[in-house]
């Protein structure tokens, strides 16, 4: 955060900070938002995400934190970009908000899950990489097999039954390491069956 503020400071550069993991964040760290600091809260747009603190992604309900005078500019953006949101939902999460309900649960509950997926995993070829917030796991899978992650995450879900993001989805110009994302946001008898299957490779 210090350096972004070096880089900044003395520009007009605005910042778009994705913060929608906000309270899934695990192994006691502290989510690091741009509102923690002066220098960097007076220049941006904080996006946050009622779908992923409760469970509801596909409901496409979030928020923007700004100053006034961003906000003001953020909302003549808006208005061309979606018209309306269901007003019952925007109820429910007020109430939930007003309460403190659900998001204080979270580190905990998806740490749980985290931990018991990889707990699952263990002594597999999977090579699990650092996942300290969200709720997807990252696995390298280069002692299994030298295939590129898109072929590789199709026959996985085909020959296999396990559905995998593969990671090159999120690149641009960087080649894809042998690497799928697993989402463990799931009951706990699915990771089961899944990491049975996964163990098998």
């Amino acid at each position: 955060m210090a350096e972004l503020a070096r880089i900044v400071e003395g520009t007009g550069l605005l910042i778009l900070s994705d913060e929608v993991y906000e309270h899934i964040i695990f192994d006691g760290a502290r989510h690091e938002s741009m509102a923690r600091y002066e220098t960097l809260r007076s220049r941006s747009f904080i996006v946050g995400s009622f779908g992923k603190t409760y469970h509801v992604t596909g409901w496409k309900v979030g928020y923007v934190v700004a100053p006034a005078a961003l906000t003001a500019e953020f909302r003549k953006v808006h208005q061309f970009v979606t018209f309306s949101t269901h007003t019952p939902v925007q109820h429910a999460f007020a109430e939930f908000l007003a309460e403190g309900r659900g998001y204080p649960e979270l580190p905990a509950f998806y740490e749980r899950k985290r931990d018991l997926f990889l707990r699952l995993i263990e002594g597999s070829r999977w090579k699990p990489l650092p996942s300290r917030g969200t709720y997807f796991q990252l696995l390298d899978y280069s002692a299994i097999t030298r295939e590129p992650d898109m072929e590789f995450a199709m026959r996985l879900t085909k020959e296999h039954g396990v559905a995998s993001i593969p990671t090159s989805a999120f690149l641009y110009k960087a080649d894809a390491p042998l690497v799928l994302r697993f989402c463990f946001a799931k009951k706990d008898e699915t990771l089961e069956t899944a990491a049975e299957r996964l163990r098998s490779l």
